[in-house]
């Protein structure tokens, strides 16, 4: 069975952004771009997507592209070719694996952002004091069956798209949605540059404060290159796998990294004013989209609408992002095994769903199972799986991923794919040389 290939670069690279660009973009940079030094935080980070994300975000591509397949097949299929270990397909399967744990939780979130679409839309957030808006979200989290629908819903709008096939699915969708999420985007920048406290929030991104850059600051914005760009993550394996030889994978790389970190930006000279300009403050995590903003829409000028716009902007950034997560395991099991593309894509959302009902209880009903003692003490199930994933799964399949790219494919069949040549090439490899220890350097401070 032939594979299926995107119908233009265009629609592959707003797939390829369209998945990368996750819930944790949309908050967790700007703030801590903001507590780390301002520009001074966000040139670091420029210079870790250039120095380490754009060459690993290349050679995923490129290697997606050599096997054709899907990640389990490309890791095996290429291993043969250049005469090493098959164990190298670990990766392939962490490269399924990595996402399709982290979408049995990554959904829950999701579901709140098309739960306060809805709310914002009513009018719910009228008048709301910091208690008011702390209790609506507290209600939110402790109703098992409101979290199980708008869970479950997240899963089959996810799966639809993805039954439909990477032209009329994947890439489809991916086309109305991205434009939608940066015109939305746009328009709440503008809005808060014109209700919102702007100075503030700008000085807060912008300002260059080095003295407020730690080794930690540095570590961070190292870590949040590779987590921002989906690095380990197997979507970049798998939508390489769809991209035709006739597209410059280094051009798309880096048109991905800079729409990836442009929205992140964007995001945070939206948010910021808004929240500075009614005198709330800014704090890291779900807290901030969910509890103040909610009070920072109720007391701005056309709140209700600005509220709704942004809550439609998270839910499409969810969305695209879900479709990156679930489509690793979908390629793999509609091509390795004897199901079709819908029926795989059904069997996955069903797991999907099924797993994350554990983690809707986890914030009710089990809210006090906590299973692991020492450092995980305090964690309940849904941190302690959060955990497992942003530090230690995705991490490490991002370090193997290193290695295996700098160490142990070889430049011929590199410089095949990627089309790179003379310096270009050399600097491309010696990079990759480099990318495992500063890896393992991220691996370490998120463990220690």
């Amino acid at each position: 069975m032939k594979t299926e290939t995107w119908s233009s670069t265009r629609g592959f690279i707003l797939a390829s952004v369209g998945a990368a660009v996750g819930l944790g973009n949309l908050w967790r940079f700007p703030y801590i771009a903001g507590s780390n030094g301002g520009s001074a935080f966000v040139l670091v980070y420029v210079g870790w997507v250039l120095l380490l994300g754009l060459p690993l975000v290349i050679g995923e591509l490129a290697l997606g592209r050599r096997g054709g397949r899907n990640a389990v097949h490309t890791m095996r299929e290429v291993a043969s070719r250049e005469g090493r270990s098959g164990a190298w397909v670990l990766i392939g399967w962490l490269s399924i694996l990595v996402p399709l744990v982290g979408i049995t939780y990554y959904s829950i979130v999701a579901g709140w952002s098309l739960n306060y679409t809805l709310l914002a839309a009513q009018g719910a957030f009228r008048g709301i004091s910091a208690e008011g808006s702390r209790a609506l979200f507290g209600e939110l989290l402790s109703d098992p069956l409101r979290l199980m629908f708008w869970h479950g819903l997240f899963i089959a709008i996810v799966v639809t798209v993805i039954a439909g096939g990477v032209r009329k699915g994947l890439e489809r969708a991916s086309k109305l949605m991205m434009p939608g999420l940066f015109a939305l985007l746009l328009v709440l920048v503008g809005w808060a540059a014109v209700a919102g406290d702007f100075g503030r929030g700008i000085a807060f991104l912008f300002s260059a404060d080095f003295s407020a850059l730690t080794l930690d600051g540095v570590l961070m914005a190292l870590g949040q290159a590779l987590f921002s760009l989906a690095i380990g993550v197997g979507m970049l394996i798998t939508y390489g796998a769809y991209v035709p030889q006739r597209v410059s994978l280094p051009r798309a790389g880096a048109i991905i990294a800079g729409a990836d970190s442009l929205v992140a930006l964007l995001a945070g000279m939206a948010i910021f004013p808004i929240v500075f300009a009614v005198g709330l403050e800014a704090n890291s995590g779900p807290g901030l989209i969910f509890e103040t903003l909610p009070v920072a829409f109720a007391g701005m000028p056309g709140g209700v609408l600005l509220g709704t716009l942004f809550f439609v902007m998270l839910s499409l950034a969810a969305i695209t992002t879900g479709f990156g997560m679930i489509e690793p395991a979908v390629a793999w099991l509609s091509r390795d095994t004897f199901l079709s593309r819908p029926l795989a894509t059904l069997l996955m959302g069903f797991l999907t769903w099924a797993v994350g009902m554990v983690f809707v209880l986890s914030f009710n009903v089990w809210a006090d199972v906590k299973p692991l003692g020492g450092m995980f003490s305090e964690m309940g199930l849904f941190q302690l799986v959060d955990f497992l994933v942003a530090n230690v799964l995705l991490p490490v399949n991002a370090l193997l991923l290193a290695v295996f790219l700098g160490y142990f494919w070889s430049l011929g069949s590199a410089r095949g794919e990627t089309a790179l040549s003379g310096p270009l090439l050399r600097i491309w490899r010696a990079l990759l040389w480099l990318a495992p220890f500063l890896i393992l350097i991220v691996l370490w401070s998120l463990l220690s």
